[in-house]
């Protein structure tokens, strides 16, 4: 296991996460723990951080690692990646996952949220990763999703139940595998051949069993969801976060707002025709997911209009490239392009998803007694969210896992 560097960043401007501007001038110390010691103007640190190592970041833009919060890293996608995953065994599984794992932290996303794999190799990639076994972005995972019988994701190794209590028994096989929350897909999607996105998959006591055992536990859950009605029914009963919400209206959003229910929109998967094409889809799941961009788009617009908390999510692999740039950057920017600040773009992939989490007490900002995640940009990302295609150096916990410019070689994993 690498261990972290005590070493004082400097010469590098600041986005702490919680204000909208940069910080000039400013220095970040990071101790053997891999925590933030201090954050400050230069001078004020390195008076305190005497003898400590300080390593020049050349000018760039240092923030908070990202935070995706709809990541799969055995994606089941009916093509090239559901049947290398599908023909896997479990020894396979893992290592597939554990490369995306790394792909995925090199990407600079320090903390992923998995909301449905398979065969509950997330556990133990988990735990692995937290040891310092595999490099990758810190877990917080659902295990499998759930579904009814035949419902979204049942080929992608969602587990099938129905009736409240097949719901019940399933929520609580995930909390005692070591779920984090619970995903349940309450309606159709792109995915599913024999589905369309407005299909209404759970009655109301099914979706309230899920929410009443997760909650019990202290957990948190989050539903595959596209059409309107099905979501409003789900927020009334106390749905914590909406995942795509491909036909959102008005009063949904608004209800949402309201309820304190949160939205993923992973704009993304409605408009990547050509990761479509290249992982070899079938024809009739890219027409299905093309034809559902524009709708998408206004449920995001409605969104953000009305004020739902958002967090950012890509479903596509976080890495994955798009534009020049990976799913992760272009979401934001999409989000952006929707009418989302740029600064609430920022916080919707830092603070905000700490937030939901219930780990800003030491996730999403850069801040005294936070875990050293950070990622090293050259151009000033509260400008323009693009300047997250200038990524160049990314670290979790103190240890630095990319470093184009090779300014902290000394340390680099």
């Amino acid at each position: 296991m690498f261990r972290p560097a005590e070493q004082v960043l400097v010469n590098c401007s600041v986005y702490d996460g919680v204000g909208d501007t940069v910080l000039p001038d400013h220095a970040v110390w990071t101790d053997p723990d891999g925590m933030i010691r201090a954050v400050g103007p230069v001078d004020d640190v390195l008076a305190e951080a005497r003898g400590v190592t300080v390593v020049d970041l050349g000018g760039g833009y240092l923030m908070p690692g990202l935070t995706n919060m709809h990541v799969h890293l055995s994606l089941g996608l009916p093509g090239h990646f559901g049947d290398e995953v599908h023909r896997s065994d479990q020894a396979e599984l893992v290592l597939l996952m554990a490369d995306s794992a790394r792909r995925t932290l090199h990407a600079g996303i320090t903390t992923a949220r998995l909301v449905g794999e398979s065969r509950y190799a997330d556990f133990a990639l988990r735990k692995a990763i937290e040891r310092g076994a595999v490099d990758g972005p810190r877990i917080f995972t659902a295990g499998h999703a759930l579904c009814c019988t035949g419902g979204h994701g049942w080929d992608a190794d969602a587990l099938e139940a129905d009736g409240a209590d097949g719901f019940r028994k399933l929520t609580r096989q995930q909390i005692r595998a070591g779920a984090d929350l619970i995903k349940v897909c309450i309606s159709g999607g792109i995915a599913g051949q024999h589905e369309a996105i407005d299909t209404p998959q759970l009655l109301d006591d099914e979706m309230a069993a899920v929410i009443q055992v997760a909650h019990d536990w202290g957990r948190k859950v989050t539903a595959h969801a596209g059409p309107a009605d099905s979501i409003r029914r789900a927020v009334e009963l106390g749905l914590d976060c909406v995942e795509h919400g491909y036909e959102l209206t008005d009063d949904v959003t608004k209800l949402m707002a309201a309820h304190g229910t949160w939205y993923v929109p992973t704009i993304v998967v409605s408009r990547c025709e050509q990761f479509f094409r290249d992982s070899g889809v079938p024809g009739w799941l890219m027409d299905r997911a093309l034809s559902a961009g524009p709708r998408h788009w206004e449920s995001l617009q409605l969104a953000i209009a009305n004020g739902v908390p958002i967090a950012m999510g890509s479903d596509m692999p976080p890495h994955a490239g798009y534009d020049e740039t990976t799913a992760t950057v272009r979401e934001l920017e999409f989000m952006v392009d929707a009418g989302m600040s740029v600064a609430d773009a920022l916080k919707s992939a830092t603070v905000r998803p700490a937030q939901w989490l219930g780990a800003d007490d030491r996730l999403g900002t850069v801040q005294e007694g936070r875990h050293a995640d950070l990622i090293v940009l050259r151009d000033d990302p509260t400008k323009s969210i693009s300047a997250l295609r200038t990524l160049h150096l990314v670290m979790k916990g103190g240890v630095v896992y990319r470093d184009d410019t090779n300014v902290t070689r000394r340390f680099a994993r």
